[in-house]
């Protein structure tokens, strides 16, 4: 005992590190399974750091004999220097992922097999395929699975469809679903069954090696445990203790790989939290950690809920927010932090002035590295980024993905302004031809080609083409209005091709033909809307995607610095700051129509991004913001249910009404109104009343029929209104209330 705690004691003089009795308990916790549950900021790295120290200090365990197993790269190498601070005398511990230790068993495999095989996955940047080897890049699994595609459907892949069509795989491999059950796995991409089956085909046969992507790694690593029995027992042998960091993360095959590693000894520590699961759609499992009594069933269970990051009133409302969810262990987070501000929610009336108003925030403070904007989606970078750039704020993209300037939309919309410096390029029409309204054919477009003569491309058709009469009309009104569009301002050309050119329509058409998502696109085309503001020419334009496109790639590298973080709320994880805005958050993208399909398929309701938001809002220590928007491109959103969660624990529907009746009533007191001799009192608009942009703020306003809705009363209608009280009907009931309270607490709004 005594040793136990000069344990402690030591390096908490030295390093000046103090355990809890939970995290002292995990330490402690030397033989046998263990499932350790942390909550976000609960210390949870520490606590597996000292562990390892306590294992190889007080229990005289061999180092080479500790293997600890990492869910990322990153978090490997956090571990690596974390351990050398704590334990600088000790020789380290084997850090690795998952996919290198499946790597190296493996590769064993294959040496004793005299199998040659070659990794065909990995970085790969297409602006640079012509210095890259031709042979080797045709071997790339990206470039394989296009030529697939291709083959099979006659159409180039998107990147979208790439995206998808790799999780589709990868999803398969880590549930290790059987090929006969793979048409049951849900994906958009056009025989994305057949291109899987027929990918599979030409790594094993397309090739004189086998040819292996990231997750053959896992589920080969895992089928040569099962069948070789010699190279079990070796690395069986090789470790005492296994520790597994953010198991929540883990696939089936990557926990079928960790049982067959821990089974002779059983001594396996579990570190997870099964409320930050946030991947389950490539492949995550975090059913398993509910069930882990089941496979391990004299497992230990310790629950790790102080949280040493953030506020009481930002840990007690993510605390409330998170028992939305069923299907997790019943936990508390708690903190004996102060209790800091109030969350704030900001609702704007339109989309538009979500950016500027962070900008305008953000501009203010000074240590620019303790701030975070995150978001679900990746294209909500792009509006970000045009802002920040234009006010000089720097800033850091943690997903920075440089797909938007080569997206096809964006080049579309750059030719349809090419045309409009020259009509005679049969070239620039080419590629646009089939996404306006003048209906030109391919056929139509090949004859076209032929003829060299300098001319108007449009007078070409008119003249040597053979059109259909509904054409005829239609080249020539194209052909104005690229002719009207010259020196147009961009923001009134990208309108133009939208509405005038038909380009809108065509997107819609595709997206119903090839399964795009006319959202995705569509915001696509708001988004260059957006940086087209305020320029002059179509130029300035083209050279405006190119500098952010450039800015973009800047940004990979400012990780550290003094600058804002950008980044999307599955990559925050496990990142801390002490402002966090969280931006977006309607119906539609958090959650969104995919996570009500998903989770209605697994039967448990929206509960993956329910985990998601939670994440984003325990990433926060002292600030915490979350923004939302009543119209975006011109249409109604309605507020992320989140939102509305969140200020529904903070300030309970019943509770809210109850002082609001209280503050009108006190209004309507004889003797407290503005007497001679009595200070005029302001309502002040506190953390339980949030501005509402939206709010009536007029007497004029108020008429009788009229439709609004009250904060914390819902909908209703007026019925009788005069210069001092206002009598609502919400549905059966009816309230007096006071005009000036309504007026200045913003409590009223037209529906």
């Amino acid at each position: 005992m005594k040793a136990r705690h000069d344990f402690f004691e030591r390096h908490k003089n030295e390093i000046g590190v103090w355990l809890n009795e939970t995290q002292r308990k995990a330490v402690l916790h030397a033989k046998g399974p263990l499932l350790l549950l942390a909550s976000p900021g609960s210390g949870k790295t520490t606590t597996i750091i000292m562990r390892i120290g306590y294992l190889i200090e007080e229990k005289g365990i061999d180092p080479k004999r500790i293997k600890a197993v990492t869910f990322s790269r990153a978090s490997a190498n956090d571990m690596k220097e974390r351990f050398k601070r704590f334990f600088p005398h000790l020789q380290p511990v084997d850090f690795s992922t998952i996919h290198s230790f499946a790597y190296e068993v493996m590769r064993d495999h294959f040496r004793r097999t005299g199998t040659a095989f070659q990794i065909i996955e990995g970085e790969l940047d297409l602006e640079e395929q012509d210095a890259v080897d031709t042979k080797n890049l045709s071997l790339h699994k990206k470039i394989i699975l296009r030529n697939v595609f291709k083959s099979i459907t006659g159409e180039n892949m998107t990147d979208d469809q790439m995206d998808e069509l790799t999780t589709y795989i990868s999803f398969i491999k880590n549930k290790m679903i059987p090929s006969d059950k793979w048409s049951m796995v849900k994906v958009s991409v056009p025989e994305a069954e057949r291109i899987l089956r027929e990918y599979e085909t030409f790594k094993q046969s397309g090739h004189s090696k086998l040819l292996l992507d990231y997750d053959d790694m896992l589920t080969i690593g895992n089928e040569v445990l099962e069948k070789d029995r010699g190279l079990l027992q070796r690395y069986q042998e090789r470790y005492d203790y296994v520790l597994t960091d953010e198991s929540q993360d883990t696939s089936m095959v990557q926990h079928a790989i960790i049982e067959k590693l821990v089974q002779r000894h059983g001594n396996l520590c579990v570190v997870a939290d099964d409320d930050q699961s946030i991947y389950s759609w490539r492949g995550a499992e975090p059913s398993y950690l509910l069930n882990f009594k089941q496979v391990y069933p004299k497992a230990v269970t310790l629950f790790m809920e102080q949280n040493y990051r953030s506020t009481k009133d930002i840990v007690n409302v993510a605390n409330q927010f998170i028992k939305r969810n069923k299907n997790r262990y019943d936990k508390n987070m708690f903190t004996k932090n102060q209790a800091g501000k109030p969350i704030k929610i900001r609702s704007f009336a339109d989309y538009i002035y979500q950016a500027k108003y962070l900008v305008q925030e953000i501009q203010k403070i000074e240590n620019l590295a303790e701030v975070a904007v995150l978001y679900r989606n990746n294209s909500s970078s792009i509006a970000l980024m045009n802002e920040f750039d234009r006010a000089g704020i720097p800033f850091y993209m943690k997903d920075a993905d440089n797909r938007f300037f080569t997206h096809w939309v964006v080049e579309d919309i750059l030719n349809f302004m090419r045309m409009t410096f020259t009509d005679k390029r049969a070239d620039i029409l080419e590629k646009i031809h089939l996404k306006c309204n003048g209906y030109i054919s391919k056929q139509q477009m090949a004859a076209l080609k032929e003829i060299h003569n300098n001319a108007s491309v449009f007078d070409n058709l008119l003249k040597y083409v053979q059109l259909h009469d509904y054409q005829v009309k239609q080249v020539k009104a194209n052909k104005e209005i690229f002719e009207q569009m010259r020196g147009m301002r961009p923001l009134h050309a990208i309108r133009a091709i939208r509405d005038q050119l038909g380009y809108e329509k065509a997107i819609e058409k595709m997206c119903e033909r090839l399964g795009f998502r006319k959202e995705y696109l569509l915001g696509i085309l708001n988004t260059l809307e957006e940086i087209a503001v305020g320029l002059e020419t179509m130029e300035e334009f083209a050279g405006r995607l190119k500098h952010l496109a450039s800015v973009l790639k800047t940004a990979k590298s400012r990780k550290g610095q003094n600058v804002v973080t950008f980044s999307t709320f599955h990559s925050a994880k496990g990142l801390e700051f002490e402002r966090v805005y969280m931006i977006d958050l309607i119906e539609g993208i958090i959650p969104s129509s995919e996570d009500y399909k998903a989770g209605a398929a697994e039967g448990k309701p929206i509960e993956e991004a329910t985990r998601l938001f939670y994440v984003g809002m325990t990433r926060a220590k002292k600030h915490l913001e979350l923004i939302v928007y009543r119209k975006r491109d011109g249409e109604e959103v309605a507020e992320s249910q989140f939102v509305a969660a969140v200020r529904n624990i903070m300030h309970p529907p019943e509770k809210q009404g109850e002082n609001a009746r209280k503050s009108s009533e006190t209004r309507n007191r004889p003797g407290q109104g503005n007497s001679k001799g009595q200070a005029s009192r302001k309502p002040q608009r506190t953390a339980e009343i949030p501005f509402n942009p939206n709010a009536i703020s007029k007497r004029s306003e108020l008429v009788v029929g009229k439709v609004v809705r009250h904060r914390f009363f819902g909908t209703g209608a007026i019925v009788r209104v005069n210069d001092e009280q206002i009598q609502i009907q919400f549905g059966s009931n009816g309230k007096t209330l006071s005009v000036a309270a309504c007026l200045e607490m913003g409590l009223l709004e037209p529906v």
